[in-house]
């Protein structure tokens, strides 16, 4: 698998390269990369514009991967919308669909264990519009509290966005149990799918969810394309995000008539050369088959959590049940004597040694303060880990936890 992935050549510290932080980006495959490539050099053109040969092939291109993106979650392509990023889609649907129909006192439900994406959205339009948030608990576990979720959406909010898997706590919400839940009281919801679609099959239909969003560069792709899934009857009825080109059917100097879905909310030149690329990033995926994805991604995690928990002074966050559980882990590592020793320390030695890991609060202070925790130290897998990386890792932090407390020894005499 390695061999796909050109920057696996690489020498960090005139060490090889484990990297053990996909959560935060993934690799790319040398087709993906290739294909960008192969575009610019060959097919350069806007789309939707020139009536020439290299702007039909760029805009057939460009929706080709509209349509495997479609048929990758069970969609309608129309209901495809491409963006910048997961964040950028998250805004979109906060601005163009909530932020029209959002009153005084109004309602918005998230949970404890949201990322900065899928907060900060809300908190500004909340603020804007003197609308209340209000948060899903999770218990120690790093679990939703199911029954404190029931009687907040019976206070029928106006929207119910969270996400499908924590980016620290690698918790797999009850997504479909939850939609069910809050289609109930005909609550619309949206699902942060930035961890959650790279890993495993999501099937927008199956889960009937109204919304779902996630980021091309998590899963493969190149940086610089997001996706919103949009439920066809709510995409069309929601006010535009972004005017420009391309986004409008006819414009006049009193006013515009806006283009159908899903050129409606794709304003001006998009990353065509990236969603080009993007498709063979899903080709790759499609290749190897989703259940395998997950089935890999399970092996890791299990065999990555039997390591981790035999190494003394470690405290792992999140499910204890690996089933409850996708492909990360946040830890933090301690001395005999309970100091902490810190994740940007531990990253930085890690990374002497040629490993990679994600050091801090991972863009979710919040629930970092609700742990009581100021950082912690992340890795997670995809599809070109292996398990002798993960023993590369193990065995450097071994050494870690002897170097400090060999430090604290010399201190304390």
């Amino acid at each position: 698998m390695k061999k796909d992935f050109p920057i696996f050549k690489r020498k960090i510290n005139g060490k090889n390269l484990v990297y053990l932080d996909s959560g935060a980006t993934s690799q790319k495959p040398a087709i993906v990369i290739n294909a960008e490539k192969e575009f610019y050099e060959n097919h350069n053109a806007n789309i939707n514009r020139g009536i020439h040969t290299l702007g039909d092939e760029a805009t057939r291109m460009y929706e080709d991967t509209r349509k495997k993106v479609a048929k990758f979650i069970n969609s309608n392509f129309k209901e495809v919308i491409f963006t910048r990023n997961a964040t950028e889609s998250i805004n979109l649907v906060a601005r163009s669909f909530l932020k029209p129909i959002l009153k005084e006192n109004d309602l918005i439900l998230l949970t404890e264990m949201e990322h900065h994406a899928n907060l900060i959205p809300w908190q500004i339009i909340a603020k804007e519009s003197k609308a209340k948030i209000e948060y899903v608990p999770i218990d120690e576990e790093g679990l939703l509290d199911l029954d404190k979720a029931k009687k907040l959406l019976s206070k029928k909010p106006k929207i119910f966005a969270f996400t499908h898997v924590s980016n620290v706590l690698g918790t797999i919400n009850p997504v479909k149990e939850l939609i069910k839940i809050a289609h109930s009281y005909n609550v619309p919801v949206l699902i942060d799918g930035a961890q959650s679609v790279p890993h495993f099959k999501t099937d927008v239909k199956e889960l009937d969810c109204d919304f779902l969003v996630f980021s091309a560069h998590k899963m493969l792709g190149p940086t610089g394309v997001g996706i919103l899934f949009g439920k066809k009857e709510l995409l069309e009825k929601m006010e535009v995000f972004m005017g420009g080109g391309d986004m409008i059917k006819e414009a006049y100097y009193n006013g515009f008539i806006p283009d159908e879905i899903p050129n409606k909310f794709e304003a001006g030149t998009p990353n065509i050369a990236g969603v080009v690329a993007f498709g063979k990033a899903i080709e790759y995926l499609e290749n190897l088959e989703m259940k395998n994805v997950e089935k890999n991604d399970k092996e890791l995690i299990n065999y990555a959590l039997k390591k981790l928990s035999k190494i003394k002074n470690i405290e792992i966050y999140g499910p204890k049940d690996s089933k409850l559980r996708s492909s990360l882990i946040a830890f933090n590592c301690y001395t005999n004597d309970n100091v902490l020793i810190h994740p940007h320390d531990l990253a930085t030695i890690l990374d002497e040694n040629g490993i990679a890991i994600r050091a801090g609060h991972h863009c979710c202070m919040p629930l970092h303060e609700k742990l009581n925790l100021t950082a912690t130290s992340r890795i997670s897998f995809y599809v070109y880990t292996t398990k002798e990386d993960i023993d590369v890792f193990i065995k450097c932090l071994e050494e870690v936890n002897k170097i400090f407390n060999k430090e604290i020894e010399v201190i304390s005499k």
